[in-house]
Protein backbone atom coordinates (compact mmCIF):
# COMPACT_ATOMS: atom_id res chain seq x y z
CA UNK A 1 0.00 0.00 0.00
CA UNK A 2 1.13 3.36 -0.79
CA UNK A 3 0.92 5.98 1.74
CA UNK A 4 1.21 9.77 1.15
CA UNK A 5 2.24 11.81 4.51
CA UNK A 6 1.82 15.75 4.72
CA UNK A 7 3.98 17.39 6.69
CA UNK A 8 7.84 15.97 8.15
CA UNK A 9 6.97 17.29 11.58
CA UNK A 10 6.87 14.81 14.60
CA UNK A 11 3.47 13.60 14.62
CA UNK A 12 3.96 13.49 10.39
CA UNK A 13 7.39 11.46 11.02
CA UNK A 14 5.81 9.51 13.49
CA UNK A 15 2.65 8.20 11.36
CA UNK A 16 5.42 7.83 8.22
CA UNK A 17 7.08 5.63 10.74
CA UNK A 18 4.27 3.46 11.99
CA UNK A 19 2.73 2.85 8.28
CA UNK A 20 6.33 1.97 6.87
CA UNK A 21 7.01 -0.48 10.30
CA UNK A 22 4.05 -2.45 9.05
CA UNK A 23 5.39 -2.63 5.50
CA UNK A 24 3.82 0.29 3.55
CA UNK A 25 5.81 1.96 1.01
CA UNK A 26 5.58 5.98 2.32
CA UNK A 27 6.39 9.43 0.78
CA UNK A 28 6.68 12.13 3.52
CA UNK A 29 6.10 15.53 1.76
CA UNK A 30 7.27 18.88 3.18
CA UNK A 31 8.04 22.21 1.38
CA UNK A 32 10.88 22.52 3.57
CA UNK A 33 14.23 20.55 2.78
CA UNK A 34 15.19 21.02 6.31
CA UNK A 35 12.73 19.49 7.93
CA UNK A 36 13.03 16.56 5.84
CA UNK A 37 16.35 16.30 6.81
CA UNK A 38 15.34 17.12 10.71
CA UNK A 39 12.78 13.93 10.07
CA UNK A 40 15.20 11.40 8.22
CA UNK A 41 18.01 12.45 11.24
CA UNK A 42 15.33 11.68 13.84
CA UNK A 43 14.20 8.37 12.45
CA UNK A 44 18.01 7.02 12.25
CA UNK A 45 18.50 8.31 15.90
CA UNK A 46 14.93 6.71 16.89
CA UNK A 47 15.69 3.52 15.10
CA UNK A 48 19.10 3.27 16.24
CA UNK A 49 17.46 3.36 19.95
CA UNK A 50 15.53 0.53 19.46
CA UNK A 51 18.23 -1.36 18.59
CA UNK A 52 20.15 -0.95 21.56
CA UNK A 53 16.90 -1.54 23.77
CA UNK A 54 16.72 -5.21 21.61
CA UNK A 55 13.63 -4.10 20.15
CA UNK A 56 14.56 -4.59 16.32
CA UNK A 57 17.76 -5.38 14.85
CA UNK A 58 19.64 -3.43 12.34
CA UNK A 59 17.64 -5.50 9.64
CA UNK A 60 14.74 -4.69 10.48
CA UNK A 61 15.85 -1.01 11.06
CA UNK A 62 17.32 -0.71 6.86
CA UNK A 63 13.37 -2.18 6.20
CA UNK A 64 12.03 0.66 7.70
CA UNK A 65 14.06 2.95 6.00
CA UNK A 66 14.15 1.89 2.86
CA UNK A 67 10.01 1.99 2.85
CA UNK A 68 10.04 5.84 3.52
CA UNK A 69 11.11 8.48 1.02
CA UNK A 70 11.47 12.08 1.69
CA UNK A 71 9.46 14.30 -0.98
CA UNK A 72 9.43 18.11 -1.69
CA UNK A 73 6.60 18.23 -4.32
CA UNK A 74 2.66 17.53 -3.77
CA UNK A 75 2.42 15.92 -7.16
CA UNK A 76 5.38 13.38 -6.19
CA UNK A 77 1.75 11.85 -3.41
CA UNK A 78 0.37 10.95 -6.98
CA UNK A 79 0.51 7.58 -6.55
CA UNK A 80 -0.81 7.07 -2.89
CA UNK A 81 -3.96 5.01 -1.58
CA UNK A 82 -4.15 6.96 1.03
CA UNK A 83 -3.01 10.64 2.03
CA UNK A 84 -2.50 11.63 5.85
CA UNK A 85 -2.34 15.57 6.68
CA UNK A 86 -0.74 16.48 9.48
CA UNK A 87 0.01 19.67 9.43
CA UNK A 88 -0.56 23.02 11.27
CA UNK A 89 -4.34 23.28 12.74
CA UNK A 90 -5.47 26.17 9.86
CA UNK A 91 -8.41 25.00 8.63
CA UNK A 92 -7.80 27.66 5.37
CA UNK A 93 -4.38 26.07 4.72
CA UNK A 94 -5.74 22.89 5.38
CA UNK A 95 -8.90 23.38 2.65
CA UNK A 96 -5.61 24.86 0.05
CA UNK A 97 -3.72 21.92 0.35
CA UNK A 98 -6.32 19.18 0.06
CA UNK A 99 -7.71 21.11 -3.21
CA UNK A 100 -4.72 20.83 -4.85
CA UNK A 101 -3.74 17.09 -3.67
CA UNK A 102 -6.91 15.94 -5.43
CA UNK A 103 -5.83 17.57 -8.45
CA UNK A 104 -2.91 14.84 -8.26
CA UNK A 105 -4.32 11.85 -6.52
CA UNK A 106 -6.59 9.11 -8.39
CA UNK A 107 -10.08 9.09 -7.93
CA UNK A 108 -10.39 6.17 -5.30
CA UNK A 109 -7.64 7.60 -2.86
CA UNK A 110 -8.33 8.44 0.51
CA UNK A 111 -7.72 11.63 1.40
CA UNK A 112 -7.31 12.12 5.39
CA UNK A 113 -6.64 14.50 8.42
CA UNK A 114 -4.78 13.76 11.25
CA UNK A 115 -6.60 17.47 13.01
CA UNK A 116 -7.36 17.21 16.76
CA UNK A 117 -9.92 19.91 16.71
CA UNK A 118 -11.21 20.87 13.09
CA UNK A 119 -14.27 20.02 11.64
CA UNK A 120 -13.64 16.81 9.02
CA UNK A 121 -16.98 18.29 7.28
CA UNK A 122 -15.37 21.79 6.66
CA UNK A 123 -12.09 20.07 5.64
CA UNK A 124 -14.02 17.45 3.36
CA UNK A 125 -16.45 20.53 1.34
CA UNK A 126 -13.05 21.75 -0.09
CA UNK A 127 -12.71 18.44 -2.41
CA UNK A 128 -14.58 17.72 -5.40
CA UNK A 129 -15.10 14.35 -3.84
CA UNK A 130 -15.73 14.89 -0.45
CA UNK A 131 -17.00 11.13 0.23
CA UNK A 132 -13.24 10.48 -0.04
CA UNK A 133 -12.29 12.42 3.10
CA UNK A 134 -12.29 11.03 6.72
CA UNK A 135 -10.41 12.46 9.91
CA UNK A 136 -7.49 9.79 11.00
CA UNK A 137 -6.27 11.21 14.62
CA UNK A 138 -3.42 9.86 16.74
CA UNK A 139 -1.74 10.78 19.50
CA UNK A 140 1.76 11.85 20.05
CA UNK A 141 4.21 9.76 20.04
CA UNK A 142 2.45 7.86 17.23
CA UNK A 143 4.79 4.93 17.21
CA UNK A 144 3.56 4.64 20.65
CA UNK A 145 0.36 5.54 21.38
CA UNK A 146 -1.91 2.76 20.35
CA UNK A 147 -4.93 4.69 20.01
CA UNK A 148 -6.25 6.00 17.01
CA UNK A 149 -9.44 8.23 16.90
CA UNK A 150 -11.01 7.77 13.44
CA UNK A 151 -13.53 10.30 12.52
CA UNK A 152 -16.10 9.99 9.49
CA UNK A 153 -17.66 13.46 7.82
CA UNK A 154 -20.91 13.33 7.21
CA UNK A 155 -19.72 13.18 3.58
CA UNK A 156 -17.29 10.20 4.33
CA UNK A 157 -18.70 7.39 2.26
CA UNK A 158 -18.93 3.84 4.60
CA UNK A 159 -16.43 2.31 1.66
CA UNK A 160 -13.73 4.60 3.12
CA UNK A 161 -14.38 4.53 6.64
CA UNK A 162 -14.47 0.66 6.79
CA UNK A 163 -11.20 0.70 4.45
CA UNK A 164 -9.67 3.62 6.84
CA UNK A 165 -10.46 1.42 10.18
CA UNK A 166 -8.84 -1.35 8.39
CA UNK A 167 -6.03 -0.10 7.55
CA UNK A 168 -5.31 1.43 10.72
CA UNK A 169 -5.95 -1.92 12.66
CA UNK A 170 -3.74 -3.46 10.15
CA UNK A 171 -0.75 -0.96 11.79
CA UNK A 172 -1.34 -2.68 15.15
CA UNK A 173 -3.51 -0.11 16.24
CA UNK A 174 -6.35 0.61 18.36
CA UNK A 175 -9.37 2.11 16.62
CA UNK A 176 -12.41 4.11 18.49
CA UNK A 177 -14.48 5.69 15.90
CA UNK A 178 -15.78 9.12 16.67
CA UNK A 179 -18.63 11.59 15.34
CA UNK A 180 -17.69 14.38 14.05
CA UNK A 181 -17.76 16.92 16.65
CA UNK A 182 -15.22 19.64 18.47
CA UNK A 183 -12.44 17.21 20.26
CA UNK A 184 -13.88 14.30 18.92
CA UNK A 185 -13.14 11.77 21.99
CA UNK A 186 -10.31 12.32 24.09
CA UNK A 187 -10.02 16.10 23.27
CA UNK A 188 -13.35 16.95 24.68
CA UNK A 189 -13.69 14.22 27.23
CA UNK A 190 -10.90 15.61 28.98
CA UNK A 191 -11.39 19.17 29.25
CA UNK A 192 -12.25 18.60 32.94
CA UNK A 193 -9.05 17.08 33.91
CA UNK A 194 -7.20 20.31 33.21
CA UNK A 195 -10.66 22.77 33.86
CA UNK A 196 -11.43 21.47 37.25
CA UNK A 197 -8.06 21.17 38.38
CA UNK A 198 -7.31 25.26 37.20
CA UNK A 199 -11.15 25.36 38.49
CA UNK A 200 -10.02 23.86 41.92
CA UNK A 201 -6.66 26.12 42.35
CA UNK A 202 -8.31 29.72 41.62
CA UNK A 203 -10.93 28.80 44.27
CA UNK A 204 -7.87 28.42 46.69
CA UNK A 205 -8.58 25.11 47.93
CA UNK A 206 -4.78 23.60 47.08
CA UNK A 207 -2.09 24.41 44.96
CA UNK A 208 -0.48 22.93 41.83
CA UNK A 209 1.42 20.04 44.03
CA UNK A 210 -1.31 19.33 46.22
CA UNK A 211 -3.82 18.51 42.93
CA UNK A 212 -1.27 16.66 41.19
CA UNK A 213 -0.32 14.67 44.18
CA UNK A 214 -3.73 13.78 44.25
CA UNK A 215 -4.57 12.73 41.12
CA UNK A 216 -1.59 10.50 40.69
CA UNK A 217 -1.96 8.99 44.51
CA UNK A 218 -5.34 8.71 44.97
CA UNK A 219 -6.40 8.46 41.34
CA UNK A 220 -3.35 6.25 40.07
CA UNK A 221 -2.66 8.81 36.65
CA UNK A 222 0.72 9.02 35.33
CA UNK A 223 1.19 13.06 35.59
CA UNK A 224 -0.95 15.60 37.30
CA UNK A 225 -2.41 18.00 35.28
CA UNK A 226 -0.84 20.85 35.93
CA UNK A 227 2.31 18.25 35.12
CA UNK A 228 0.58 17.62 32.21
CA UNK A 229 0.06 21.16 31.07
CA UNK A 230 3.44 21.96 31.25
CA UNK A 231 4.45 18.95 29.35
CA UNK A 232 1.63 19.98 26.39
CA UNK A 233 2.84 23.51 26.54
CA UNK A 234 0.09 26.11 28.25
CA UNK A 235 -0.22 27.78 25.03
CA UNK A 236 -1.21 24.65 23.36
CA UNK A 237 -3.65 23.45 25.81
CA UNK A 238 -5.29 26.83 26.32
CA UNK A 239 -5.96 27.20 22.79
CA UNK A 240 -7.51 23.45 22.16
CA UNK A 241 -9.69 24.69 25.20
CA UNK A 242 -10.70 28.01 23.67
CA UNK A 243 -11.36 26.41 19.94
CA UNK A 244 -13.35 23.29 22.32
CA UNK A 245 -15.38 25.85 24.64
CA UNK A 246 -15.82 28.14 21.19
CA UNK A 247 -16.80 25.28 19.22
CA UNK A 248 -19.93 24.30 21.66
CA UNK A 249 -21.56 27.73 21.58
CA UNK A 250 -19.71 28.60 24.52
CA UNK A 251 -20.73 25.57 26.90
CA UNK A 252 -19.59 26.58 30.57
CA UNK A 253 -18.32 22.98 30.64
CA UNK A 254 -15.50 24.07 28.57
CA UNK A 255 -14.80 27.13 29.80
CA UNK A 256 -11.19 28.56 29.76
CA UNK A 257 -9.43 29.63 32.77
CA UNK A 258 -8.31 32.69 33.26
CA UNK A 259 -5.12 31.21 35.50
CA UNK A 260 -3.66 29.21 32.18
CA UNK A 261 -4.09 32.29 30.13
CA UNK A 262 -1.97 34.90 32.05
CA UNK A 263 0.87 31.67 32.05
CA UNK A 264 0.28 31.15 28.26
CA UNK A 265 0.30 35.08 28.00
CA UNK A 266 3.76 35.99 30.75
CA UNK A 267 5.29 32.92 28.38
CA UNK A 268 5.15 30.59 31.17
CA UNK A 269 4.54 27.64 28.48
CA UNK A 270 6.13 24.56 30.66
CA UNK A 271 8.80 22.19 29.53
CA UNK A 272 9.41 24.10 26.50
CA UNK A 273 10.02 27.52 28.24
CA UNK A 274 11.97 26.42 31.80
CA UNK A 275 8.84 27.57 33.53
CA UNK A 276 5.22 26.86 34.04
CA UNK A 277 3.51 25.75 37.01
CA UNK A 278 6.40 24.38 37.96
CA UNK A 279 10.05 24.84 37.08
CA UNK A 280 12.45 22.43 34.93
CA UNK A 281 16.25 22.95 34.01
CA UNK A 282 17.71 23.17 30.80
CA UNK A 283 17.12 19.40 29.89
CA UNK A 284 13.41 19.90 30.53
CA UNK A 285 13.91 18.49 33.83
CA UNK A 286 11.20 19.36 37.19
CA UNK A 287 13.16 21.44 39.22
CA UNK A 288 12.01 20.56 43.14
CA UNK A 289 12.02 23.98 44.75
CA UNK A 290 8.70 23.92 47.57
CA UNK A 291 6.86 20.39 47.83
CA UNK A 292 5.50 21.34 51.16
CA UNK A 293 2.18 21.50 48.74
CA UNK A 294 2.21 17.72 48.84
CA UNK A 295 -0.78 17.68 52.15
CA UNK A 296 -0.76 14.80 54.27
CA UNK A 297 -4.62 15.59 54.53
CA UNK A 298 -5.93 12.67 53.29
CA UNK A 299 -9.61 13.77 53.47
CA UNK A 300 -8.22 17.06 50.89
CA UNK A 301 -6.85 14.77 48.46
CA UNK A 302 -9.68 12.72 48.14
CA UNK A 303 -12.26 14.85 47.91
CA UNK A 304 -9.89 16.91 45.02
CA UNK A 305 -9.84 13.38 43.34
CA UNK A 306 -13.20 13.21 43.32
CA UNK A 307 -14.27 16.48 42.01
CA UNK A 308 -12.49 16.06 38.99
CA UNK A 309 -13.14 12.18 38.22
CA UNK A 310 -16.93 12.93 38.48
CA UNK A 311 -16.55 15.69 36.18
CA UNK A 312 -14.38 13.60 33.49
CA UNK A 313 -17.02 10.72 34.17
CA UNK A 314 -19.98 13.02 33.23
CA UNK A 315 -18.11 14.26 30.29
CA UNK A 316 -17.37 10.65 29.10
CA UNK A 317 -21.37 9.68 29.92
CA UNK A 318 -22.60 13.11 27.98
CA UNK A 319 -20.13 12.23 24.87
CA UNK A 320 -22.50 8.48 24.97
CA UNK A 321 -25.63 9.88 25.46
CA UNK A 322 -25.32 12.22 22.45
CA UNK A 323 -23.58 9.01 20.34
CA UNK A 324 -20.48 10.64 20.17
CA UNK A 325 -18.71 7.06 19.99
CA UNK A 326 -19.41 3.97 21.66
CA UNK A 327 -19.10 3.04 25.41
CA UNK A 328 -16.18 0.56 24.16
CA UNK A 329 -14.87 3.11 22.05
CA UNK A 330 -15.05 6.18 24.72
CA UNK A 331 -13.65 3.90 27.75
CA UNK A 332 -10.60 2.73 25.08
CA UNK A 333 -10.09 6.56 24.23
CA UNK A 334 -9.21 7.15 27.62
CA UNK A 335 -7.06 4.18 28.21
CA UNK A 336 -4.93 4.33 25.21
CA UNK A 337 -4.86 7.78 24.27
CA UNK A 338 -3.96 9.39 27.44
CA UNK A 339 -2.90 6.46 29.58
CA UNK A 340 -5.86 6.82 32.62
CA UNK A 341 -5.91 4.39 34.67
CA UNK A 342 -9.24 3.14 33.96
CA UNK A 343 -11.61 3.82 31.47
CA UNK A 344 -14.32 6.59 32.35
CA UNK A 345 -17.25 4.34 31.87
CA UNK A 346 -15.75 1.66 33.72
CA UNK A 347 -14.75 3.77 36.72
CA UNK A 348 -18.48 5.03 37.07
CA UNK A 349 -19.75 1.45 37.36
CA UNK A 350 -17.28 0.82 40.15
CA UNK A 351 -18.23 3.82 41.96
CA UNK A 352 -21.52 3.39 41.19
CA UNK A 353 -24.39 5.43 39.29
CA UNK A 354 -25.86 6.64 42.11
CA UNK A 355 -22.04 8.08 43.73
CA UNK A 356 -22.10 10.04 40.22
CA UNK A 357 -25.67 11.73 40.14
CA UNK A 358 -25.05 12.62 43.74
CA UNK A 359 -21.77 14.32 43.31
CA UNK A 360 -22.83 16.22 40.27
CA UNK A 361 -26.27 17.55 41.80
CA UNK A 362 -23.64 18.53 45.39
CA UNK A 363 -21.30 20.40 42.92
CA UNK A 364 -24.62 22.04 41.14
CA UNK A 365 -26.32 22.76 44.42
CA UNK A 366 -23.38 24.73 45.73
CA UNK A 367 -22.60 26.95 42.71
CA UNK A 368 -25.39 26.96 40.39
CA UNK A 369 -23.31 26.86 37.27
CA UNK A 370 -24.55 25.32 34.71
CA UNK A 371 -21.00 23.73 34.19
CA UNK A 372 -21.85 21.21 37.01
CA UNK A 373 -25.03 20.09 35.37
CA UNK A 374 -25.77 16.21 36.03
CA UNK A 375 -25.33 14.33 32.29
CA UNK A 376 -29.02 13.08 31.39
CA UNK A 377 -27.69 9.55 30.84
CA UNK A 378 -26.39 9.18 34.34
CA UNK A 379 -29.82 10.44 35.97
CA UNK A 380 -31.49 7.71 33.68
CA UNK A 381 -29.68 4.49 34.27
CA UNK A 382 -29.55 5.73 38.09
CA UNK A 383 -33.28 6.13 37.94
CA UNK A 384 -33.66 2.33 36.15
CA UNK A 385 -30.66 0.91 38.25
CA UNK A 386 -28.27 0.38 35.15
CA UNK A 387 -24.60 0.32 34.21
CA UNK A 388 -22.26 0.72 31.42
CA UNK A 389 -20.86 -2.62 31.39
Amino acid sequence: MNIGIIGSGTMGSGIAQVAATSGCKVKLYDTNQAALDKAKASLEKILNRLIEKGRINAEEKNRIQSNISYVDTLKDLSDSNLTIEAIIENLDIKKKVFSELESYVSEDCIIASNTSSLSIASIAASLKKPERCVGIHFFNPAPLMKLVEVIPAIQTSKEVLEKSIQTISDWKKVVAVAKDTPGFIVNRVARPFYGEALRIYEEGIAGFATIDAAMKEIGGFRMGPFELMDFIGNDVNYTVTETVFTAFYFDPRYKPAFTQKRFAEAGYLGRKSGRGYYNYDENGKRVISNESEKSQNTELAESIFNRVLVMLINEAADALFLNIASAEDIDNAMTKGVNYPKGLLAWADEKGIDWCVNKMDELYNEYHEDRYRCSPLLRKMNKEGLRFF
